[in-house]
């Protein structure tokens, strides 16, 4: 155990110890060299001379170290000092969901769905770079202080491949799958398993599976079928149980294939909570005759494009063994054809005596077998048919989906039913995306607004985002005295109200200090109590503390928190914010700023601000930072209205002005290496338009941009999307700036 004040690596100064685990503790220390708070893992003594466990020990590093996503708590340093093992991570402070759940005794629905959708978040960007976590369970997921979800302790995880063998059972026993308990074979599946055992007991209260040992336990997994949750509690919606229901299947074929499906249900039952959508497959449909419909067989014959590899997967096909069959009887596709033929050998020796009638049954078998294929394969369009009729029919289709190569017009789903919008989506083969509720104009419950302007022309199976209606609400506007400008502001939004903030110098309270210090409310209409229908404008002053006139000494705001700093320049009428990706800096906290500490600047010209967006790419940005100046201005600065935005594109159109993005995109998280598909999206006088800037791209990241906006316009959204499996999957959106082109 490492003492309080100790140096690691002379960097790291243990502050003391806040966590153990079985194979390390866990410290948190300072990292003198940037002055930032830091969690230190550190193998434990009895380990540090078994090579095994160091080597366990590295491999967790070297997997998490790979690992960038907001749900997943980043590693940022690894190595030894004279024996001493260790990983330094991000500090989160906050508690973990085991502790949270024994805090609550069970979790509000809402509560526990959006847990477990940023869990899988964090889970499935893992899967996605290889590494199986193995170890899910509440203890090792921590919710922060500011509510977000972080999954931690890849201590057991692997880079998994084709022959990814686990011969111990290293997770707990609790939410261990039966392939785990059992040492077998464990892949994303078995994470998918214990998400939803941990998922059973947020909504629950308690484990399903529970005994005196170790191995009791272990046993039911295997064995018992789990109490259905809705047993405990009485109010989870069908589809929820379904989902935990789904995930906890002992077979790994019937539960989901990967955490993208297990997201896309999470999210689906909060809309639909009693929606029946969530299909388990019964115990023996392995075991039965399965009948192709009518409907089925017509949707194979119009899909030949996927007809070879089909038959190629299917001739290709082995059996599945199960985890607990041992070793397998081959090493290699060789061998195991080497042990088929032997065994045709075998039977070849063991022929039945009547020879004849062998060869007549064969030969009867092959002919009823010829005329099977025949009438399939006609059937599904591969063999003969009416020449005719079906190059009419496929040139008819051919001539439609051609259409102005694969575009087509985007729907108004403004006003409609998700239903309504699902129908006309499907028609243009265009994908959907609900991304929440907004309060709205719009009846309760219908699409309130879409990304994509109706009449645009789109590539088919474009992503289209909108948002649901929560229909018109009264709100009371609440008590913002002693707030930060910052957080007064997001309090106000959050309550559906625009925000109009100004910033005004405060009064002398008569002893040299302002009535209300810089970046502080001080005044806002209309007053605290009144009542404010949701989407009106609110106004919201800042006070900048005294005038000292057009030369003030410039704080120190490195190593703060975004909001903390621009409260602390709350005297500066304009903050601009940029980010910057760092590994060294902490996600959120000021790398540096311009002008620097300690000299003296005019408040009312700009201050800029450099923030760290950690291991994640920042969105794309120029010199032309992004401004915050919207949040933090004064009378003489407010922000134009929508009829002077109007105004001022019209003449940039007029005078032929070009307006131009030469910014910088870095690599998009979880790119593989496929074409790429570039849309910008950009409000031109009050309606959104689409720009197609790269569609079908292999490009080279980081990618330096050269888009010509809509004149006028400074700003807009870039939407990046890769082929994967010839359809466009979103990885990302960035905003990004326009200037005009000297």
């Amino acid at each position: 155990m490492l003492k309080t004040g100790m140096i690691i690596a002379e960097r790291y100064e243990i502050l003391g110890k806040i966590g153990t685990g079985g194979m390390a503790d866990v410290y948190k220390a300072k990292d003198h060299k940037l002055n930032r708070f830091v969690a230190v893992k550190v193998l434990k003594p009895e380990f540090r001379e078994d090579t095994t466990f160091i080597r366990k020990f590295r491999s967790e590093a070297q997997a998490a170290a790979g690992l960038t996503h907001p749900n997943i708590v980043n590693v940022f340093d690894v190595g030894d000092d004279e024996g001493v093992y260790y990983i330094v991570m991000e500090l989160i402070e906050g508690i973990t969901l085991k502790e949270y759940i024994a805090k609550k005794g069970k979790l509000s629905i809402k509560e526990a769905t959006s847990i477990a959708i940023q869990v899988s978040m964090g889970l499935e960007a893992a899967h996605n770079h290889g590494i199986v976590h193995r170890d899910v369970k509440p203890q090792n997921i921590i919710i922060s202080t500011d509510g977000k979800v972080k999954v931690t302790d890849f201590g057991i995880a692997r880079a998994a491949s084709s022959n990814t063998i686990s011969s111990n059972v290293m997770g707990s026993v609790h939410y261990s799958s039966p392939e785990q308990v059992r040492g077998g074979y464990s892949d994303e599946k078995s994470d998918i398993y214990s998400l939803g055992i941990t998922l059973y007991e947020m909504v629950t209260g308690r484990v399903p599976f529970d005994g005196d040992t170790t191995v009791a336990i272990a046993i039911k997994h295997l064995q018992e079928e789990m109490v259905p949750p809705s047993v405990y509690a009485e109010e989870l919606p069908y589809s929820l149980e379904q989902i935990i229901l789904k995930c906890t299947q002992k077979s790994v074929n019937r539960r989901y294939g990967k955490m993208e499906d297990v997201i896309a249900d999470l999210k689906h039952s909060l809309i639909e909570p009693q929606g029946d959508f969530v299909k388990l497959s019964s115990v023996d449909n392995e075991a039965k005759t399965v009948v192709i419909s009518d409907e089925e067989l017509g949707e194979i014959k119009h899909s030949p494009k996927k007809r070879t590899s089909d038959i190629a997967q299917l001739e290709d096909e082995e059996y599945d063994t199960d985890y607990d069959d041992g070793e397998d009887d081959y090493d290699d596709d060789g061998d195991y054809r080497r042990k088929r033929s032997s065994d045709k050998k075998s039977r070849k020796k063991h022929k039945a005596p009547n020879t004849g009638l062998t060869i007549l049954a064969l030969l009867a078998g092959a002919a009823v077998l010829v005329a099977a294929i025949f009438f399939i394969g006609k059937a599904a369009g591969i063999i003969g048919g009416d020449s005719s009729a079906d190059t009419s029919q496929t040139g008819q289709n051919t001539d439609a989906s051609t259409e102005e190569e694969g575009m087509v017009v985007v729907p108004d789903l403004v006003g409609k039913t998700e239903e309504e919008a699902t129908a006309l989506l499907e028609e243009e083969k265009l994908g959907k995306q609900m991304m929440g509720e907004e309060i709205s104009t719009q009846e309760k419950g219908r699409i309130s607004s879409q990304n994509i302007a109706a009449g645009t022309k789109v590539g088919q199976y474009t992503t289209l985002k909108y948002y649901i209606s929560k229909g018109q609400q009264t709100v009371t506007m609440p008590d913002l005295s002693g707030e930060t400008g910052v957080d007064a502001k997001q309090t106000l939004e959050d309550l559906g109200l625009k925000v109009n903030i100004q910033k005004a110098y405060s009064e002398d309270d008569g002893s040299g200090y302002p009535l209300v210090n810089p970046g502080y409310v001080d005044s806002y209409t209309p007053e605290a109590g009144s009542s404010v229908s949701a989407g009106d404008e609110v106004t919201l002053v800042v006070s900048r503390g005294l005038d000292y006139g057009n030369s003030v000494s410039v704080p120190s705001v490195v190593g703060m928190t975004e909001n903390d700093a621009i409260t602390t320049l709350g005297k500066w009428i304009d903050v601009q914010v940029t980010e910057q990706q760092s590994t060294d800096v902490a996600a959120g906290e000021v790398i540096s700023q311009n002008p620097e500490a300690d000299t003296t600047a005019d408040p009312d010209q700009p201050i800029t601000i450099v923030v760290s967006s950690g291991n994640e790419a920042p969105a794309a940005q120029t010199d032309n930072t992004a401004s915050v100046a919207d949040t933090q201005t004064d009378n003489t600065a407010a922000t134009q209205s929508a009829a002077d935005t109007s105004a001022q594109q019209s003449a940039a159109v007029a005078n032929g002005e070009v307006w131009k993005c030469t910014q910088t995109l870095n690599t998009p998280t979880g790119y593989k290496g496929g074409a790429i598909r570039l849309e910008l999206i950009q409000e031109v006088n009050g309606e959104m338009t689409s720009t197609q800037v790269v569609d079908g791209e292999k490009l080279t990241f980081p990618y330096t941009l050269d888009i010509t906006g809509a004149p006028g316009v400074s700003a807009g959204t870039l939407y990046v999307s890769e082929q994967i499996n010839g359809t466009y999957q979103q990885l990302g959106q960035y905003p990004i700036t326009f200037q005009k082109a000297e």
